[in-house]
């Protein structure tokens, strides 16, 4: 019997988005609430739970404005790819252990804002859109847009840096430990998803 080749419907690669544009709303819409609440956490003081929520802080409404614009942007963009469920687990877990990997650096004492975050989300789209063919241009022209913004930060060598157009210390080591997180992530989960089999056919 004779059998039509399998095809995935005319919306499939918008479903295999959702997981990711939700992911990137959630933290939108839970900065936006800390913002209105009168009073939060101290991000000075480490607690178990300061890898998440001290990414969710800002310091005044253009920082969170900016944060909260780009990480839309890369909503978009990874829904155009589309960037599949395990690009949202890796940018679940790449909000907190890039957070957490600034303990690296003792100096810097206090972090907020998505930053981090944001740049764990462009590096795990600049992964994902070097893994596919029609994609490959996109994603080298993301890709070395980003290392060549850490390399000239240098956030490894001066992790805190004071940015007079915002007018407060940027600890440019966030976007760093961001990225890094965000792209090994992306790689494990995709090396993990061949292992166990659990695409069928090509993984996307």
């Amino acid at each position: 019997m004779n059998q039509r080749p399998h095809s995935d419907p005319p919306n499939a690669p918008q479903h295999r988005a959702r997981a990711w544009v939700a992911t990137c709303l959630v933290l939108i819409g839970a900065s936006l609430a800390l913002w209105l609440l009168p009073a939060h956490a101290d991000p000075a003081t480490w607690r178990p739970w300061t890898p998440w929520i001290t990414p969710l802080l800002h310091l005044n409404g253009p920082h969170l404005l900016a944060n909260t614009l780009a990480l839309g942007a890369l909503a978009v963009l990874g829904a155009a790819l589309p960037a599949p469920p395990r690009d949202a687990l890796a940018l679940c877990l790449a909000w907190p252990l890039g957070t957490w990997a600034l303990r690296l650096w003792p100096e810097v004492g206090a972090f907020q804002g998505l930053s981090g975050t944001v740049h764990a989300a462009a590096a795990i789209l600049a992964w994902r859109a070097l893994r596919r063919p029609a994609t490959r241009q996109l994603g080298w022209l993301l890709g070395l847009g980003l290392l060549l913004k850490l390399a000239l930060e240098r956030g490894w060598a001066e992790p805190v840096r004071f940015d007079p157009a915002w007018g407060f210390n940027v600890v440019v080591a966030a976007h760093l430990t961001g990225a890094v997180a965000g792209a090994a992530l992306a790689a494990l989960l995709d090396g993990l998803a061949r292992w166990c089999g659990r695409a069928r056919g090509p993984v996307p």
